[in-house]
């Protein structure tokens, strides 16, 4: 087994317990592994989330918004089929950024996306790992009361017809199938067409703003992530207490 391979592999397993875990940890949706570093021998994630500094004022938590709680508190009914190609509009703490999503991409991606962001699910959602140079994850909702219910709302997987290239839009998942649930990531860089053959499938592209993609906060690194069990539990009372300084979403709206 190569290095890399390993290294995908410890990832994955390091955070397969993240997006169902509710109570306990347990084996569920995790995130993209890190890419090889400039050193030929790249360095998984570290298990234990360093600790992080707070020497300069907190950003100020978000307003609170106005999810459809109705729709969100029942997954299974948000199963509309999204246009052909829409654009999201982002409102964020750092400024606003535009995807633009291809539904023949990846069809259940596009729709389970459509049907997020129409319903006001990432409003308010923090983005929780940052990683320079890789990508930025989000999509686990500030209300426990809302995330508890996406705990199993997996949808089934989508073939990969897109590279993960700088700006493009992807699903996180587990290394097993048909895992996807709430949580995307935006790749920061070209270099990411390794995660292509693990099956991320990419659905859309961030067409405008990436600039403000490149600022959101990213000095917490990692380490949130190894946070996502209580996260999911504690929602945004959690992660404004323990990483204040993480932009988030104001607001998530189908513009076209």
């Amino acid at each position: 087994m190569t290095r890399r391979p390993m290294l995908i592999t410890a990832a994955l397993m390091l955070t397969a317990a993240l997006a169902h875990a509710q109570t306990a940890p347990k084996p569920t949706q995790t995130t993209p592994a890190k890419p090889a570093q400039p050193k030929p021998t790249p360095k998984p994630p570290a298990k234990t989330p360093p600790k992080t500094g707070t020497s300069t004022a907190a950003k100020k938590p978000a307003a609170p918004a106005a999810p459809n709680r109705a729709a969100l508190m029942n997954p299974a009914k948000l199963n509309a089929v999204a246009p052909a190609v829409y654009k999201a509009t982002f409102d964020t703490s750092a400024g606003s950024f535009v995807i633009e999503v291809h539904r023949e991409w990846a069809p259940k991606g596009a729709d389970r996306f459509y049907n997020l962001v129409k319903n006001g699910f990432f409003d308010n959602c923090r983005f929780f790992r940052v990683v320079s140079g890789f990508m930025v994850q989000f999509g686990i909702n500030g209300d426990p009361a809302i995330q508890q219910h996406w705990a199993e709302a997996n949808i089934t997987d989508d073939p990969v017809t897109q590279k993960n290239l700088r700006g493009y839009v992807t699903f996180a998942k587990t290394g097993a199938p048909n895992s996807r649930s709430t949580q995307v990531f935006i790749n920061f860089s070209d270099r990411n067409t390794f995660l292509d053959p693990q099956g991320f499938a990419p659905f859309g592209q961030v067409v405008s703003g990436m600039e403000v993609v490149d600022k959101l906060y990213s000095v917490y690194g990692d380490a949130p992530s190894g946070d996502q069990p209580r996260i999911q539990r504690e929602g945004n009372k959690f992660l404004t207490a323990q990483y204040p300084k993480l932009d988030y979403v104001t607001k998530a709206r189908i513009t076209s």
